[in-house]
């Protein structure tokens, strides 16, 4: 008993040091040049969540999200041929695709049909009233659901994709407006029901459909290399990964590969593009944004990003775009991160943060101070 409370303490140890590293400290400070502004800092709870019942395995979580209870939801991979390990399958039993815990940590409902529900589930997101979202980026489907999961809207055709042979190996069209190509992102405006998507994997553009699914408009095309590094606006490099809508109409959506945030207004029209520095001046580029959202004050005065190239989460002041603090590092350990894909955050500001491919879990980061 002594020796398993040593083990705990040295991952607590172990998970508030990287929870708690500032990129704009000591050395770094030096190299990159500016000072340490205050800013929230984050501590890993690595008792979060409680052990999964069941024998329960997951796979890599494509999603994760926060409804108005503060229970976490997250979206596994665990139908997905390539999720588990054959030692695994023998001894423990694949995840249900959707679990969701209480605040506490603990497993009080999961739901799913593997045949029915995305294959490669990408996002996990609440609308205005209170469903559930979730896509695919190995199918062509968007779909929402009630809570405790009864399949309400669905917008595609589950393995017919927008390319010009209808298949997942086809030329992208970007340009259907029944179908999709590998989505990835969704976010729906309170103020009319209109869903934004991501559509993202395959095409590379912004659709917008009403409430009950139908084609309105898009935004968006394949960037090419010059048009990226000069910084065009409405273009994407690569994978339309995140889409978020702000308090006051801004839309910011995440060029995974083009290594910037574009901003613009709801009807497509660009507005300006938010860069981050790589968490050390030795790297080369900019970092790539994942994945990122608002924080919960009315202004949103804060942009929580996640960087799936530095494996880091940044702080940044919304309007100036510039960069005020930073947590997490490549690894294994609590309050590391091996492929961090997906960020929540609940009322009192605690981060929840999904890891796909290596990592294949979720993890609490309690805010503290202020």
């Amino acid at each position: 008993m002594k020796k398993q409370t040593h083990i705990y303490a040295v991952a607590v140890v172990i998970g508030i040091a990287a929870a708690s590293w500032n990129p704009f400290s000591s050395e770094t400070d030096l190299l990159l040049g500016q000072a340490a502004p205050p800013s929230a800092n984050f501590q890993v709870d690595p008792f979060w969540p409680k052990p999964l019942p069941n024998d329960w395995v997951t796979g890599n979580v494509g999603g994760t999200c926060v409804d108005k209870d503060d229970h976490v939801f997250i979206v596994t991979r665990t139908a997905d041929s390539t999720n588990l390990t054959a030692a695994e399958k023998e001894i423990g039993k694949a995840a249900p695709p959707v679990i969701e815990f209480d605040p506490d940590g603990n497993v009080i409902n999961s739901w799913g049909d593997p045949k029915v529900m995305p294959s490669g589930a990408h996002d996990c997101y609440f609308d205005y009233e209170g469903n559930i979202w979730i896509g695919g980026n190995t199918d062509a489907i968007a779909q929402k659901y009630s809570r405790d999961g009864k399949l309400l809207l669905q917008i595609g055709t589950k393995k017919k994709f927008d390319t010009a042979d209808g298949t997942n190996k086809g030329a992208a069209l970007n340009a259907s407006q029944t179908l999709l190509n590998k989505p990835a992102s969704f976010a729906v405006d309170p103020a009319n029901g209109e869903i934004y998507i991501a559509d993202g994997y395959g095409n590379r553009r912004i659709v917008v459909f009403d409430r009950h699914g139908k084609f309105i408009r898009q935004f968006g095309r394949q960037a090419t290399a010059a048009e990226n590094d000069a910084g065009v606006g409405g273009v994407f490099l690569g994978i339309v990964h995140c889409v978020v809508i702000a308090n006051d109409g801004l839309l910011y959506v995440a060029d995974r590969d083009g290594k910037r945030i574009q901003v613009f207004d709801k009807l497509g029209n660009f507005k300006k593009n938010i860069l981050i520095k790589r968490r050390r001046a030795d790297l080369a580029g900019n970092g790539s944004p994942w994945w990122f959202l608002l924080s919960r004050d009315q202004a949103q005065k804060y942009l929580y990003v996640a960087d799936g190239l530095d494996e880091v989460i940044w702080t940044l002041d919304r309007d100036s775009g510039q960069t005020l603090s930073g947590f997490g590092r490549l690894g294994h350990m609590a309050g590391e991160f091996t492929f961090l894909h997906t960020i929540a955050m609940n009322s009192k500001g605690d981060l929840f943060i999904g890891e796909t491919v290596g990592g294949r879990r979720v993890q609490k980061f309690k805010a503290v101070g202020n």
